[in-house]
């Protein structure tokens, strides 16, 4: 569990440094189809993320993850069909935090905003399965692990497979604390 609280707030342009901060290490970046980042390719990012909140009807919903005020990572939920009302999480913490419950308490939150604020009925995640951090992370956030998609991203060392993990909005009911404050 995170030492203390972590709070999610919407990504701002201003926040392109800290994001820069871990998405410039290639350890961050080693199971990603992206980085490590140039100054000006997180930029474009953070601009791009922050501009999502003016969209309509919002698609992305990016946050910066602070303990105590520090940016330690970030957040987003995707909807990926209203309709059927299916989003995706994503996540990256910086290492300086790894193995601290980070991001086990963003991926909660995204949870959380996305079952009790956008009223959504499966919300998914996936990872590299090389990425065994990551999917203990999944798993204690109560997803299921559904089965691996065969060569999903061309990464920097070759095609990459992803672990496929799902949470149904009656299993996060189960487990949810009854009445918890959203923060941000």
């Amino acid at each position: 569990m995170a030492q203390h609280p972590v709070h999610l707030s919407r990504i701002e342009f201003a926040d392109w440094r800290a994001v820069h901060s871990w998405a410039s290490l290639a350890q961050v970046c080693r199971f990603q189809a992206w980085g490590p980042n140039s100054e000006e390719q997180t930029r474009a990012f953070v601009a791009t993320a922050a501009d999502a909140w003016s969209r309509t009807p919002q698609q992305r919903f990016a946050y910066v993850a602070r303990v105590d005020g520090d940016p330690v990572g970030m957040g987003e939920l995707h909807v990926r069909s209203r309709g059927q009302r299916q989003g995706e999480i994503t996540y990256v913490v910086h290492p300086g935090v790894w193995g601290r419950g980070v991001g086990t308490a963003i991926g909660r939150e995204l949870l959380a905003r996305g079952f009790e604020e956008l009223a959504l009925h499966r919300v998914y995640a996936t990872c590299d399965p090389r990425n065994l951090g990551s999917a203990r992370v999944l798993s204690k956030l109560g997803m299921t692990h559904e089965g691996r998609h065969r060569h999903t991203a061309l990464i920097r060392d070759g095609w990459r497979d992803s672990e496929m993990f799902s949470i149904l909005e009656e299993e996060w009911r189960a487990d949810a604390p009854a009445s918890r404050p959203l923060p941000g």
